[in-house]
């Protein structure tokens, strides 16, 4: 009952197409936020930081790029991991190349960089779709790989082949305690996914969604598939740029190419297929359920195996998480293909109506 909009009157264009139209929403994500803000560095230890919270934000913020280009404009990407190695190759030169180098800047020149190369690998989408665009994005993964791995020049002729900073700083602010961390990757989850949030409602998000549906259909009536495709990759590209320099600025602090193989392209396909496609919220879920559910079950599984009196050790519960992982996602896909975004919708439907019958 609490949850109804009655009452809630729209006067304006403006008011009816608000982000969160209903003021209970409106209300929640605002507490959420603040309590993100707030609550989250009041309440967890610099473990939960470190090891949860901070890879959380910044998985989401890539999942949130992903999810652009494969949930909203449908074009199939193996190259995520790739495009989050250019952010942050990108982001270390600007960064130890020039003096005085701020790091917000460099951070975003990071995403602008990453958003050159997935616009050049974009370019096959205007004449091949499905598996043929992926496995296009796939040589985009390899070319980066054994790009960082062999040119020294992206590693400022380190001797190890790794990169790494220090003494990271925000208009004099030194970040290194996880809590600073943790407060720097939320500012900028926000701030993309507000972003991310108007531009899917907007004209240039509906010529995605409308290239997803029917490519043809779309092209008859005026959207041009060349600028919405390369407008989905180009931003997606700078997102998961951007997110691919906080990863390795903030998280690792110092990284090799092996930080940004194929299987984290594979592990941010995973969270937008879980979380769910064509949902910024959805983004969100997904990251959420892959960064909690090897903490559970490096948890759980061995209890389960010590009731049931057989030994689990590492390896074992490594190849679980797979299995379980593989299942979850051919489980999703048969039975909610719209991931945990769509229960998430249908529970807040149902609250509408409750208690009266449905």
């Amino acid at each position: 009952m609490f949850y109804r909009e009655n009452g809630q009157f729209k006067t304006s264009y403006k008011q009816d197409q608000q982000i969160f139209p209903i003021t209970q929403d409106r209300v929640g994500v605002l507490l959420l936020v603040a309590f993100a803000f707030i609550g989250v560095p009041l309440l967890a230890d610099e473990y939960m930081l470190r090891a949860i919270l901070i890879p959380f934000l910044i998985l989401a913020l890539a999942a949130l790029g992903v999810n652009v280009l494969v949930g909203y404009c449908g074009q199939i990407s193996l190259g995520s991991g790739a495009f989050m190695a250019v952010g942050a190759y990108a982001a270390y030169n600007f960064f130890v190349r020039i003096e005085g180098m701020p790091l917000i800047p460099a951070i975003l020149m990071g995403g602008v960089f990453a958003t050159l190369v997935g616009m050049f690998f974009g370019i096959p989408s205007l004449r091949v779709k499905g598996l043929y665009l992926a496995v296009a994005t796939l040589a985009a993964q390899f070319f980066c790989d054994w790009a960082f791995l062999r040119i020294k020049w992206f590693t400022n002729d380190s001797a190890s082949g790794t990169a790494s900073v220090a003494d990271l700083q925000v208009f004099g602010f030194p970040i290194d305690t996880p809590f600073q961390k943790y407060m720097f990757c939320l500012s900028f989850l926000v701030v993309f996914g507000l972003l991310a949030k108007n531009l899917v409602r907007g004209a240039i998000g509906r010529e995605w969604m409308a290239i997803r549906d029917m490519d043809v259909a779309a092209a008859v009536i005026g959207i041009r598939p060349m600028y919405a495709k390369l407008s989905a990759f180009a931003v997606s590209s700078f997102i998961v740029g951007v997110a691919g320099a906080l990863w390795a600025f903030v998280y690792l602090g110092s990284w090799e190419p092996a930080a940004f193989s194929v299987e984290r392209s594979f592990q941010l396909l995973f969270m937008v297929i879980l979380g769910g496609m064509g949902s910024v919220m959805g983004s969100f879920f997904g990251a959420a359920f892959i960064i909690i559910l090897p903490i559970l079950i490096n948890l759980f599984l061995p209890v389960l195996g010590a009731w049931l009196g057989v030994s689990v050790d590492t390896a074992t519960t490594s190849h679980a998480e797979q299995i379980i992982f593989g299942a979850l996602i051919v489980w999703f896909l048969i039975v909610e293909p719209h991931g945990l975004a769509r229960l998430w919708s249908v529970g807040k439907q149902r609250l509408r109506l409750w208690p009266f019958p449905h």
